[in-house]
This record gives C-alpha cells, structure tokens and sequence, in this order.
C-alpha cells in the first residue's frame, strides 16, 4: 500500500510542474518546482532547548512504548481481561505507540542534526499517518465511552450488546473512516503548488503547517478539514458527554455503595483521558492565533502529541484494580517461570 501512495504522490507532484491555473477568464502561469524534501524548522532558534526536549521526549516516548505495550500484553495473556473494555483499551494503546512512532523518532533526530528535512514522500505519509491516528483517537474515546454506558446502565444485556463481532466491527469502523478522511486530505493537500516553499515552521508535517506553503486558494482543504473536524470532534464528544449523563443517573439510582464505587472506579480512568485529550486539542485549536505564539504552539503540539499517549497506561494502571491485579499475576507467573 505504502508503494501505491508513494507513486501516486510522485505523479501528482511532477503534474503540478509548471501548472497552469485560469482565473478571471485568463490564464495564469505558476512556475512552481518540484519539492523533494522539506525543512523542519521546529525549535531550530533554540538549541538549548532542543537539547532539553530531546532528553524530555526520548524518556516519555519510552515509557509510551513500554507503558502500553505492557497494557496490550496483559489485555491479551490475562484471561480475565478478554473483554470488551480492554478490547478498546489495548486498541487504543496499540494506537498510541502508532501515533508517537509515526514522528518522535525523526524529531528525535532532527533535534540533534542541522539538516532537519524530510523527503515529500515522507512528509506525505507521516501527515496521513498522524492524521489517521489523531482521528481513531477521537473515535475510540467515543466507543469506549458507549461501552461503559451498556456495562452500567445495561448490566444483564451487555454480553449480548457488546459481543465480539460488533466489537471488532466498531473497532474496524474508527480505524477505517480515520484512515479514508486521512488519505483524501493528505492528498488534496500534498497535490497543491509550493512554489518553491519548502520550510515548515513545525517539527513535523503538520497539515496546518504545509498548508501555509502553499501559494493557491487553500479553501477546499479547509473546507473538508472543518467538515472532519466537526465529525471527529464535536460528535464525538456528544456522545461522550450523553453516555456520562446516562451513566451517572445510573449510578446515582443504585442502592448498594459498594456497586456505586466499582462503577465509579471503571468509569474514572476513561474519563480522565477523555478530559486530557480533549481539554489539550480544544486549548490548542480555541485559543487565539498570533505570530508571536509560535513557539508556545509547538510546545502545546509536544504536550498533546508526545505527554498525552505517554499518560494513557499510566492513569489505566493506577485508577483500575483490574489492570493493577492483571500485572502482579503476570509478573508472578513470569517469575515463577524463571
């Protein structure tokens, strides 16, 4: 599939050499060039604090590759835990280590290199990759959501409801739309004239960023990304918040304080992700845009991109009894074994 993309962005790039666009009844020639490669700009004015950042990113990215890749195994050796929740949950950590992958490692080495660049083909693939990502994300949380809701609110029907083929089926459904909106905007985004620009103020191929290269109308881009947006963003926090209202009339419904608390307990580690993820992404893109923010907008991309995946198993592994139980009985097993 990677060939097939590469080869079908390399004939789009070579059509627009030369192109011509026609406007008010004439023709306007641009004399665009083909880009090869892009410059990260990133934190490049600041060494020192590329320096910081290297040591500060290499460590969260470690802790995100070994913190839910321990989520995922448990997820999968501990019988107890072959649910539907931590289906999703070990979903969404796979898609963690995913998403980090796709641009902490080349931002590892950007960081310690001058030549920060990137060809097109990989400028391409890893937009469509982290905008793929971002968006099951969002989906995910959403799903995740749902399932609580029929756990609590519909105890005695939740196997039925959510058993393993609409599981599978919801799960499928979040990476393949995501996949699909990703691969159109990268297209419609990566087939536009740069005119030569080639410097991205980003320390990665932030579609936002490549869009500012381009030197034509942008507005069908920005058109279908508004359209996504609304898809992935306030929908999906609709259901969230309707799933919570639900859940918690339940709650407040039950006699037994021991069943409010376990309730409560499930629903805690979610909800905490669910405010970090989107509370990051909602400051990131409400707040007000200056020229002079650039650099306290990269630091926030960091935060969102790099702190958020890492915090993930971290908050599942401390505010979940289940997850905490299903690691001391792996740890023994793989103890007793040695």
């Amino acid at each position: 599939m990677y060939v097939y993309i590469r080869e079908f962005l390399l004939y789009i790039n070579s059509n627009y050499t030369n192109s011509t666009l026609w406007g008010d009844n004439e023709m306007e020639t641009i004399n665009d060039t083909i880009i090869i490669e892009f410059f990260l700009k990133g934190f490049s004015s600041f060494p020192r604090l590329e320096s910081l950042l290297f040591v500060l990113c290499l460590v969260m990215y470690l802790i995100t590759l070994v913190g839910n890749g321990i989520i995922i195994a448990i997820s999968i050796l501990d019988s107890h835990l072959h649910t539907p929740m931590y289906f999703f949950l070990s979903n969404l950590s796979f898609l963690d280590i995913c998403y980090t992958s796709t641009f902490i490692p080349l931002m590892l080495v950007n960081f310690l290199s001058k030549e920060k660049t990137i060809s097109f083909i990989g400028c391409a693939v890893q937009m469509c990759l982290s905008l793929s990502m971002g968006s099951t994300e969002c989906i995910l949380l959403a799903m995740m959501a749902y399932d609580r809701y029929v756990a609590i609110c519909h105890p005695l029907r939740y196997s039925i409801i959510m058993n393993k083929r609409v599981c599978l089926g919801m799960a499928a459904f979040s990476w393949i739309l995501s996949l699909l909106k990703s691969i159109m905007e990268t297209v419609i985004a990566m087939q536009m004239p740069f005119c030569g620009h080639k410097v991205v103020s980003h320390f990665t191929c932030e579609i936002l960023a490549i869009l500012k290269l381009i030197c034509v109308d942008t507005s069908l881009n920005e058109i279908i990304m508004l359209v996504g947006s609304i898809i992935l963003l306030p929908i999906p926090v609709m259901l969230i918040f309707i799933s919570y209202i639900f859940i918690l009339s339940t709650i407040l419904r039950m006699n037994s304080a021991e069943g409010r608390q376990k309730a409560i307990s499930t629903c805690s580690a979610h909800l905490t992700v669910v405010i970090i993820f989107y509370g990051t992404i909602i400051f990131m893109y409400m707040k007000p845009k200056s020229k002079e923010t650039q650099i306290s907008d990269e630091l926030l991309t960091v935060l969102y991109a790099v702190v958020t995946p890492m915090l993930n198993p971290i908050i599942y592994s401390l505010r979940n009894k289940e997850v905490k139980e299903a690691i001391k009985k792996v740890l023994k097993k793989s103890y007793f074994s040695m």
